[in-house]
């Protein structure tokens, strides 16, 4: 296994998902809501960015590996649905919404991985699609967590306005990828 920094910054996402899910089990007495609220959205805002940046730094220094691109798309999938389970927790998002997110990110997780086991790999990568049904979560989701108003801007309101339309590019990038899978899987090889 290659040990690399954009590898390194991967498994940091990764062991942030426990602190940020039990900044929440912290008494109210220890800690406020408002700071959980804004210590969790940090963490995630982090984590975010380290995605972004893991991927930048492993092209930019050539340190690209079959085990990163296995890893980062994991600890991507486990960092929001944890996001995703809190929030439900904490009934600031409708359990429809992370069921259709996250049942979409393992569909779509078997479908590449039966794709590539075919020698078709390509055909379910990722699209603009994808990546815009990824940016509108990657907003929501702090917004989500921050939940308090600040000054006349209400993060709750947009954000679940914004996490519904991450929801039905959910569905729609989900129906994209299932189309492009199945003219793949009837293509002659």
């Amino acid at each position: 296994m290659t040990f690399n920094l954009p590898i390194l910054l991967t498994w940091l996402r990764i062991v942030m998902i426990p602190l940020f899910v039990g900044v929440f089990y912290f008494e109210q007495h220890w800690i406020s809501v408002a700071t959980q609220n804004l210590v969790a959205t940090v963490i995630f805002t982090v984590a975010a960015i380290t995605d972004w940046l893991d991927g930048w730094l492993a092209r930019r220094l050539n340190q690209t590996s079959a085990f990163g691109a296995f890893l980062d798309p994991v600890a991507d999938k486990l960092m929001v649905a944890a996001a995703l389970i809190v929030l439900v927790q904490l009934d600031r998002i409708d359990a429809v919404v992370a069921l259709i997110i996250i049942g979409r990110e393992i569909a779509i997780s078997a479908l590449r991985e039966w794709m590539a086991a075919i020698g078709r790999a390509r055909s379910v990568a990722v699209s603009m699609l994808g990546k815009i049904k990824t940016a509108a979560q990657m907003i929501a989701i702090p917004m989500l967590l921050y939940h308090d108003v600040i000054g006349i801007f209400d993060p709750q309101l947009w954000g679940s306005w914004l996490i519904w339309v991450a929801a039905l590019l959910t569905l729609v990038s989900m129906g994209y990828y299932l189309r492009m899978a199945w003219q793949a899987g009837n293509d002659p090889a």
